[in-house]
């Protein structure tokens, strides 16, 4: 070993794979107990592209183990308030405190037409990504990673298309392989943009289900959502958005027939943006 390599460097060589893998990570996640990493708070957030803002000082919490449905009109930030607790929009000003992003606990499944579906990959394969940070990027995936695969498609309806390409699923089917990647990665905080867009009635209700049941698991679960009586009917938290918070409370008390007006004023240019009481 020569003086011009760097301290540690012959440590680091026999030391395990992980030191080059910051996706492996099973020790933290067996170390973080899910209560103590599942809230979210807000902090006066501003965050968007360039110049451009998309929200601007919301300040709030997401309770561990609630049920919150994001909505708004079009181009009030709701994906963009996703994308920031996720941490891929930097923020403007402000702060997020979100633990089960810094303990590896935590997961986001953005809208379809973010993701790219010609990468040749099997269901199999996709969903057993949901399991990454159990083996990472230079280890063998084991045998009980796959039978957790096996009873997360199972669940997810998806039983018999393990084997089949990615590219060759409609759009329902992708949308369900994308949960049952959601139930293997076993996350305490889950956030799903737009779950419900463009599939039928009976996908819609099965993967209702599944959010269900992380939110009787005690997870914590944040949707941006559209459908304001499906909303009301199995959400029980709301925050109601036109770039800044409407409202945030619960569901029957943010869905009244003013604050939906004011936001719908607001990304018109006809209202403010205070926040309701």
């Amino acid at each position: 070993m020569t003086s011009a390599q760097p301290r540690g460097f012959g440590r680091h060589l026999l030391a395990p794979l992980d030191w080059l893998d910051g996706g492996y990570a099973p020790r933290v996640l067996a170390a973080a107990r899910r209560d103590d990493v599942a809230g979210i708070d807000l902090d006066n957030v501003s965050a968007g592209y360039g110049d451009r803002p998309a929200i601007s000082g919301i300040s709030g919490r997401f309770a561990p183990a609630s049920l919150t449905a994001v909505i708004g009109p079009n181009g009030a930030g709701k994906s963009s308030l996703l994308k920031a607790i996720a941490g891929t929009l930097p923020l403007q000003f402000g702060s997020i405190r979100c633990a089960a992003r810094a303990a590896r606990d935590f997961a986001y499944m953005p809208q379809q037409a973010e993701l790219d579906r010609t990468f040749p990959i099997s269901v199999r394969d996709l969903i057993a990504l949901g399991a990454w940070r159990n083996f990472g990027a230079y280890r063998r995936v084991g045998n009980d990673v796959f039978d957790r695969v096996a009873e997360a498609a199972a669940s997810a309806g998806l039983g018999g298309y393990l084997d089949r390409p990615v590219e060759g699923l409609s759009v329902g089917e992708f949308q369900r392989a994308l949960f049952a990647r959601l139930l293997v990665q076993d996350a305490a905080v889950i956030l799903l943009d737009e779950p419900f867009a463009a599939v039928d009635e009976r996908t819609t209700e099965d993967l209702l289900r599944l959010i269900g049941r992380w939110h009787e698991e005690g997870r914590t679960i944040i949707a941006v959502l559209h459908d304001l009586d499906r909303v009301r009917e199995f959400f029980p938290q709301a925050l109601l958005l036109a770039r800044s918070c409407i409202a945030w409370g619960e569901t029957a008390v943010v869905l009244t027939a003013d604050n939906l007006a004011r936001a719908r004023d607001v990304m018109q240019g006809r209202g403010d943006r205070r926040a309701a009481s």
